[in-house]
């Protein structure tokens, strides 16, 4: 019995997620990484209980495999020091079942490497493009041979190269006026229990503790694309030195970094929706497909929910002989895919099922995390004045309850 093949793009958080998910309905699953070895630095990465939840539906228990880190409270502060909003781990636990928690980022995408079969993963392997995607795709990679796939995940990014191949005429990437810089540094000495994140004019520096007992940083400011110091290091302490504690500290620690760990990125979004997450038998998911701004801390954990949903839709790998002849119709719960009399073509009409469960959500946390970017980013005294005023005048339970779409927004479609 021949094993349907999927080819995914990419080897982050969300290819990964999609490779783990169709591995586990049976597939047979390349991932094309066009880095040469898996990351050992880089930033931490929350994950919101919507993104736990979507793990736990293929198995995969984030605390266990990559540690955890839940801080007592979380919430938003000015630069002078004092809360704007405030919650502790038990309203959010209360609320949504579980408390987000916060992980290193490379560690938890080795734990999900981990648990995929040897060889699944092929570093140094870009993807190049995809040939006669509407009917039987091969997929070309730079490092050869190419792939023969019954379906191709295209996780390849921000800037992803088969999102412009196949969406020529989209609008692209949109700069939203901000720079991002992040790091990670070990402060085990100063205690921090609280998930942050400040803001000041135009600015905002937020803290997160990580599961190892390092701290993840990270910065943001309102300058013009391509703005750049020479040594990050020194542009940190100059624009938030004096800041509340424990950022003075923090900074300190940066400065004995070497500057090369200190990541800095100006900051995109898509423009517009696309027409559609897949065109025949690809399928975008992620920053590829809806790539936007980090202020909800939900780009990861919405490419985590496309792999989930993405694999639930599609037919079982290991029930036909690879053409797709119908008789897959039955999923691992029982419930019929609909996939039609013998003959029928079930992964492209997944793929138009995961459109529709997909676009309109993750199109609405895009425009959401935009909005809420400017309001970080106001400038104007006054202006900055009333939003921290009235952030701070909404009650607790108000502002927990905006979460719950997001956070018990995850569903798998029927």
């Amino acid at each position: 019995m021949t094993k349907r093949h999927a080819v995914v793009a990419g080897a982050g958080i969300g290819g990964l997620a999609a490779a783990i998910a169709l591995h586990r309905r049976g597939w047979h699953v390349t991932v094309c990484e066009r880095a040469p070895e898996p990351p050992t630095t880089g930033a931490g990465i929350g994950l919101a209980p919507n993104a736990l939840r979507a793990l736990d539906a293929i198995g995969v228990d984030a605390a266990r495999a990559a540690g955890s880190a839940v801080p007592t409270t979380m919430g938003l502060r000015r630069a002078q020091g004092q809360w704007l909003t405030r919650a502790t781990t038990a309203d959010m636990a209360s609320r949504y079942g579980m408390a987000p928690i916060a992980v290193p980022r490379p560690a938890f995408t080795a734990a999900l490497a981990a648990t995929l079969p040897p060889e699944t993963i092929r570093h140094g392997t870009a993807v190049t493009g995809v040939d006669d995607a509407a009917g039987r795709p091969t997929v070309r990679t730079a490092a050869g041979p190419d792939l023969p796939a019954d379906l191709v995940v295209a996780a390849d990014g921000i800037h992803s190269p088969l999102r412009r191949a196949y969406f020529p005429a989209h609008r692209g990437l949109r700069y939203i006026g901000e720079t991002a810089w992040r790091t990670i540094v070990d402060a085990p000495d100063l205690r921090i229990p609280a998930m942050s994140e400040t803001w000041g004019r135009g600015e905002r520096f937020g803290v997160t503790p990580l599961s190892d007992g390092r701290f993840y940083l990270y910065a943001t400011a309102v300058v013009p694309a391509g703005t750049r110091s020479a040594d990050p290091r020194a542009e940190l302490r100059q624009r938030f030195g004096s800041w509340h504690d424990p950022i003075p500290a923090l900074l300190d620690r940066v400065s004995r970094l070497d500057p090369a760990a200190v990541l800095q990125n100006d900051l995109y979004d898509l423009a517009a929706p696309l027409p559609a997450l897949h065109h025949g038998r690809i399928a975008w998911l992620g920053d590829a497909a809806h790539a936007m701004a980090p202020n909800l801390g939900q780009g990861g954990c919405q490419a985590i929910e496309d792999a989930v949903v993405l694999a639930h839709l599609l037919p079982a790998g290991d029930s036909g002989d690879g053409n797709d002849s119908g008789d897959d119709r039955t999923s691992r719960d029982g419930r019929d895919r609909g996939d039609g009399a013998a003959g029928t073509d079930s992964v492209p009409a997944a793929l138009a099922a995961y459109t529709a469960a997909r676009r309109d959500r993750t199109d609405a946390v895009r425009v959401r995390a935009r909005r809420m970017g400017r309001l970080g980013a106001l400038r104007n005294p006054l202006v900055v004045a009333a939003r921290d005023l009235a952030v701070r005048a909404t009650p607790t339970r108000l502002a927990l309850r905006g979460m719950d779409d997001l956070f018990n927004g995850f569903r798998l479609p029927r």
